[in-house]
């Protein structure tokens, strides 16, 4: 039974082994990554039912996605293979500490050819959440009146929707565009999940307690802004807290963090605890995250996540 769905595009990942600039490595390892996935794959690791929606390529990439997805227990009856476009990839570089340099290939793919017809088919009859991000809405025009279709019907379901806006500036032609239609979806979801720097492109502050104010003024439900070092700072209509980041004493990789919190707060949510508890989950997913390599291998299972909380105070 299916409680949890999102939509995103799934690539293949070239991960380098040595520390170099991306045209002098020789050896790279494979994985699977997207933001979506990777929140997929952080809800299933913790037990919950989730579904993936998405259209992949009908090559080595997309079959090895395919069944990576079955191998994480990830419901994929709305994966869709194209015969005619290729599934995205990206290379990572390895990095000592840092953010490392990542180079998308990404054009004309198979989910950028995403279409209102792909998600006609959905059974929304026991799905409880829907997690989006603001990835899919840049890469082409049909993938974008896709999510606001899909984000409709999850509204007209009353599906509670979490939004992260997961800002890639290089996939978007007009910064302009990208803050409206970034915005717009925003505002349709009942949890915002921004960062402090996307906030202050997003709403023109890199004060939390301002971004918040900007999404709960036009009836988001709760706000949790990600501050970095400091943690994060939710606002609802009833309440404000911050809740202290935990301490990381290695820094891996940090692409991924945001997609590990959003999991966090989600699954907690899902299990009836209270959104300080939520909070307090995702910091610690986020945390994990940032310690291993791929975009998802530091996402946890119940009894990694467990481990962590007996071993971690923040």
């Amino acid at each position: 039974m299916i409680e949890v769905l999102t939509i995103g595009e799934p690539m293949g990942l070239l991960v380098a082994d040595e520390i170099k600039p991306l045209e002098q490595v020789e050896h790279f390892t494979r994985y699977v990554c997207g933001a979506e996935v990777n929140f997929a794959v952080g809800m299933a690791r913790l037990g919950h039912k989730v579904a993936y929606v998405s259209k992949i390529g009908n090559d080595p990439f997309g079959k090895h996605i395919k069944d990576f997805l079955v191998e994480n227990k990830i419901d994929n009856r709305y994966v869709g293979f194209d015969d005619e476009h290729m599934t995205g990839m990206q290379l990572k570089a390895k990095v000592a500490s840092g953010d490392p340099e990542v180079v998308n290939f990404r054009k004309n793919t198979a989910f950028a050819n995403l279409s209102l017809a792909d998600i006609e088919a959905i059974d929304w009859s026991t799905i409880k959440h829907l997690h989006v991000t603001g990835i899919p809405p840049a890469l082409s025009l049909s993938c974008r009146q896709s999510i606001y279709a899909l984000v409709e019907a999850a509204k007209k379901e009353q599906v509670r929707i979490s939004f992260d806006p997961n800002l890639r500036l290089a996939l978007w032609k007009d910064k302009a565009e990208m803050v409206e239609v970034i915005n717009s979806l925003a505002i349709q979801a009942d949890i915002v999940l921004p960062g402090v720097s996307e906030g202050k492109i997003l709403t023109g502050s890199d004060d939390p307690e301002t971004i918040a104010d900007f999404y709960l003024k036009q009836s988001v439900k709760a706000v949790i802004v990600k501050v970095g070092a400091q943690g994060a700072f939710v606002k609802t209509q009833m309440e404000k807290f911050m809740i202290p980041a935990f301490k990381v004493d290695h820094v891996v990789d940090t692409v991924g963090a945001g997609d590990g919190f959003a999991v966090g707060v989600v699954s907690a949510l899902l299990e009836g605890q209270n959104l300080q508890e939520a909070v307090r989950r995702g910091s610690a997913i986020g945390a994990l995250a940032v310690m291993s390599p791929g975009d998802n291998d530091g996402l946890p299972t119940v009894a990694g996540l467990d481990k962590f909380f007996r071993e971690h105070k923040n």
